[in-house]
């Protein structure tokens, strides 16, 4: 995950570095407003951490600026003084979350998670396991030449779920794992890749 943080406050972002840093996110600090949309629209982030008020530029207008170059990025906005108008504003052009500083950091970490969970850069353990056992199925398969269709015969389940659970879609039953293992010539726990 890629954050730019955009804070005047020198201390605010060698802390924000440190602290996402640890969490392996890839950051970069700036604190020129007036040049944060030109790095956003070359600079390929996901967040965006910005600091309401700055001099020469608030955050707001930099949070217009950064709508006009990319729609996608999440933009969080912290403050240390929040109000209601600029709150409005800020969700308005779809702030990802508004923040009042000094910040609660496992509130802050669970709006990155929050976040990176909606740009599909995190997973849960489950969701890890469902997209193991569904690749793993899908590159059985077709090792063995099969198409869905002919597992499907093999196995009484039908392409629709077969599909599902190649995609991680769905959560196979041990059911259906077993049948799936069957067909392949494959032990049930094989499905589990490394996991």
């Amino acid at each position: 995950m890629r954050v730019l943080v955009v804070d005047d406050d020198r201390e605010i972002c060698d802390f924000m570095e440190t602290f996402l840093s640890k969490d392996g996110i890839d950051v970069k600090t700036m604190s020129d407003p007036a040049q944060v949309a030109d790095e956003v629209k070359s600079g390929g982030y996901h967040m965006v951490v910005l600091d309401l008020m700055m001099p020469g530029m608030d955050g707001v207008e930099v949070l217009q600026r950064i709508r006009r170059v990319d729609s996608d990025v999440a933009v969080c906005i912290f403050t240390g003084y929040p109000s209601l108008d600029t709150a409005v504003q800020s969700m308005k052009l779809d702030a990802a979350d508004y923040l009042k500083k000094p910040f609660d950091p496992e509130e802050f970490r669970a709006v990155v998670d929050r976040v990176m969970r909606k740009k599909g850069l995190l997973r849960s353990p489950e969701e890890d396991l469902h997209r193991v056992i569904g690749e793993t199925v899908r590159n059985l398969r077709k090792d063995n030449g099969l198409t869905l269709k002919q597992m499907a015969r093999r196995t009484g389940l039908s392409v629709s779920l077969l599909s599902q659970i190649e995609r991680a879609e769905s959560s196979a039953s041990i059911s259906s794992l077993y049948k799936i293992a069957a067909a392949l010539d494959v032990r049930l726990q094989d499905l589990f890749g490394d996991y």
